[in-house]
């Protein structure tokens, strides 16, 4: 009896070590897919696909979905084999901006008979609900959120994983407007070149600091954070600023930092139409495949009143309570 047992669960290893390794025909289908969208020819993707998928998606909704596909996301630049979930193969997919389960199958004809999408979750990752760490306000003046909250309404970040919790914040004068004069410069907004601040002790992992400032009203689609600092915290939170002015950011990769030293400057680069600052916390260092924190500012004014372990919201106007 041990000894049936022990057979059969040899043969069930090894079934399973079978699944689990990529077969030559699915290797094939995908590596034709990535080839074709990359190169932009959607009717070689289509006519990959078997008869039931092209009646199901007929040539024109194919070039629809991919061309959306390419323009949300890019080209897939690295692809690795998971696993099959039921009769589709799973590969962790790298698109130049964005990352995705891309999921196919692959009938007797090694032709495509399914195919989707989803965004990469990885389960490993540390799940944090909102900040343990006590924050200042990123800035000493007092500034306007233009985004922030937990609906669509109030903060467009929110559909976004990474940044779900995310701020977008400027400054704005008693009328509401965010620059003086005609605000054709960079240097008629108010926010642009004002201190940005350590809202915590922590660690800079990372700097980027060559990015040019748009003019204003015109975005740059390249690097979309434009001049970046990410902090690590004590609690391993990592905070995110995004849009800094070009070279003026004074903290360097690897540096121990304390709350409330100077960071840089804010500025208009990246995917930025005004001098603004983009703020947000999340679980890991890489934006691309990170889940957003809930962000909390231990003290603060908001609209005049004394707020503590609060979270900001769209059109708050908040500062900095100055000892």
């Amino acid at each position: 009896m041990n000894k049936i047992l022990s057979i059969l669960f040899f043969l069930l290893l090894t079934a399973i070590s079978f699944a689990q390794t990529e077969k030559p025909f699915y290797k094939t289908a995908v590596n034709d897919f990535e080839k074709n969208y990359n190169s932009d020819n959607y009717e070689a993707v289509f006519s990959g696909f078997s008869v039931e998928m092209q009646n199901a998606l007929p040539l024109d909704k194919t070039k629809d979905f991919l061309l959306g596909l390419k323009q949300q996301a890019g080209k897939i630049t690295q692809r690795e084999f998971l696993k099959y979930e039921q009769s589709y193969a799973s590969y962790k997919t790298n698109f130049e901006k964005a990352l995705f389960i891309l999921n196919i199958s692959v009938d007797n004809n090694s032709k495509i008979n399914g195919l989707f999408l989803k965004p990469f979750e990885n389960s490993t990752l540390p799940n944090i609900e909102r900040n343990k760490t006590k924050l200042i306000l990123p800035f000493r003046e007092q500034w306007t959120v233009l985004w922030g909250g937990d609906t669509k309404e109030l903060n467009y970040h929110v559909e976004n994983q990474a940044q779900k919790n995310a701020f977008d914040m400027l400054i704005t004068n008693d009328k509401g407007k965010s620059f003086k004069t005609d605000g054709k410069t960079n240097e008629d907004y108010y926010a642009f070149g004002k201190d940005l601040i350590a809202p915590c002790d922590g660690e800079i992992v990372l700097v980027v600091d060559g990015v040019k400032d748009n003019i204003p009203g015109v975005l740059n689609p390249v690097y979309l954070p434009g001049n970046t600092v990410i902090i690590k915290s004590p609690n391993n939170e990592f905070l995110f600023f995004a849009h800094f002015k070009q070279h003026s950011i004074v903290v360097k990769q690897g540096q121990k930092i304390k709350q409330g030293q100077l960071l840089g400057l804010c500025g208009n680069s990246g995917n930025s139409t005004e001098a603004h600052l983009h703020f947000h916390l999340q679980n890991i260092e890489d934006m691309n495949t990170a889940i957003g924190i809930k962000c909390y500012f231990d003290t603060l004014q908001v609209n005049g009143q004394t707020k503590t372990d609060y979270s900001p919201i769209q059109k708050d106007r908040i500062n900095i309570i100055k000892k």
